[in-house]
C-alpha cells in the first residue's frame, strides 16, 4: 500500500500547474517558461517525496497548459518530450506511481459535440503525457446524465473506443451526485478500464452499497496495482468538500473495508503531503502499509 498527493508541494512551495492566460497561448517564450518551471517543480517533488511514505503523485492537468488548444504555439512533446522522458525515468527508478486527473468540465460523452471533440482532444494530450513519463492512471468521472442516464453512459462509451492510448491509461470514478460505483462499474466493464471508489463521494452517494461492497466491484477490475481516493469532508463547506486532513475514522474505515487486500491510496485533501504525513505519523501502521 503506497500514498500519494496531487498537483503541488505545500511544504516546499512547488506546483505542477503553472498556466498562462489564454490571450497569451501566442507568446512561445512564456508558455515555455511556465513548462519549464512545472518540470523543474516535479521532478523536485518526486526526489523530495521519494524519501518518504509518499510512492504516488498526480501531476496537475496543466503541467503543459493549453496542450491540446489548436493555438498552442509549437509542437509540445518535441520541445518537452526529452525532459518528460528524463522525469518518467526518474519516476520509475524510485517506485513512484504518477497519474492525472482533469476537471469535471472534460466530458468525452457531452451531448455538446464541441465539449465531446475539446475534451477528446485533452484526453489524448494527458494520455500521452502519462505514455512520456511512463505513467499509470488517466483517471476521469462519467460527466453529468443530461436528463437520460442510458443515453449518457451509451455516449461515453462510443466516444472512447477506439482510443487506445486513452483506454490503456483510463480509470473511471464514482462522483457524489450522478454515478455510483455500481453504475461506474458498468460503463468502465463496457471500456475493459478499471474503476476507482472515491470514499467521500461514496459516502454521499453510496447506492446502497456499504464501502466494503464497492470495493469488492471494484478491486477485481484493475491490471495493475488498484488505486483507491481517500478524502475528508470538510465540515464547514458543502458536500464533497475536501478537508485539510483526513480523519483517523475515515482511514480506518477505509482499512476495514480493504481487508488486508492491496491497493494504493491517493489522498485528496487540501493539506497535500502534509495531510499523509501527518496520517502516517498519527496512526499505527499496519504491517503491510509501507510507510
Amino acid at each position: 500500500m503506497r500514498f500519494g498527493y496531487a498537483c503541488q508541494n505545500l511544504t516546499l512551495g512547488a506546483t505542477t500547474g503553472r498556466t498562462v492566460r489564454l490571450a497569451n497561448l501566442s507568446d512561445a517564450e512564456r508558455v515555455r517558461s511556465a513548462i519549464d518551471a512545472n518540470l523543474r517543480d516535479l521532478e523536485t517533488i518526486l526526489r523530495w517525496s521519494a524519501g518518504r511514505p509518499l510512492g504516488l503523485f498526480r501531476m496537475s492537468q496543466q503541467i503543459i497548459p493549453f496542450a491540446s488548444h489548436p493555438a498552442f504555439p509549437y509542437d509540445w512533446e518535441e520541445e518537452h518530450g526529452p525532459a518528460l522522458r528524463r522525469i518518467g525515468s526518474l519516476a520509475a527508478g524510485l517506485g513512484t506511481r504518477l497519474s492525472v486527473h482533469p476537471g469535471q468540465f472534460i466530458q468525452p460523452g457531452s451531448p455538446n459535440r464541441d465539449v465531446a471533440r475539446r475534451s477528446l482532444a485533452e484526453l489524448r494530450y494527458l494520455s500521452r503525457l502519462l505514455s512520456l513519463v511512463q505513467g499509470s492512471d488517466l483517471v476521469l468521472h462519467l460527466g453529468g446524465a443530461c436528463g437520460d442516464r442510458r443515453a449518457a453512459v451509451t455516449r461515453f462509451t462510443a466516444s472512447l473506443r477506439g482510443e487506445r492510448e486513452i483506454l490503456r491509461h483510463l480509470a473511471l470514478e464514482n462522483d457524489e451526485r450522478v454515478w455510483t460505483v455500481a453504475d461506474v462499474r458498468q460503463a468502465a466493464s463496457a471500456l475493459g478500464v478499471p474503476v476507482i471508489v472515491d470514499t467521500l463521494h461514496h459516502a454521499l452517494n453510496p447506492g446502497g452499497l456499504t464501502l466494503r461492497s464497492a470495493l469488492d466491484l471494484a478491486l477485481p477490475t484493475w491490471d495493475r496495482p488498484p488505486k483507491v481516493h481517500l478524502s475528508s469532508q470538510d465540515p464547514i463547506k458543502q458536500h464533497g468538500a475536501h478537508a485539510f486532513n483526513i480523519t483517523p475514522a475515515d482511514f480506518a474505515a477505509l482499512l476495514s473495508a480493504l481487508d488486508g487486500r492491496e491497493s494504493d491510496v491517493m489522498v485528496e485533501a487540501k493539506g497535500k503531503e502534509q495531510a499523509v504525513l501527518a496520517l502516517a505519523s498519527a496512526t499505527p501502521a499496519p504491517e503491510a502499509i509501507a510507510w
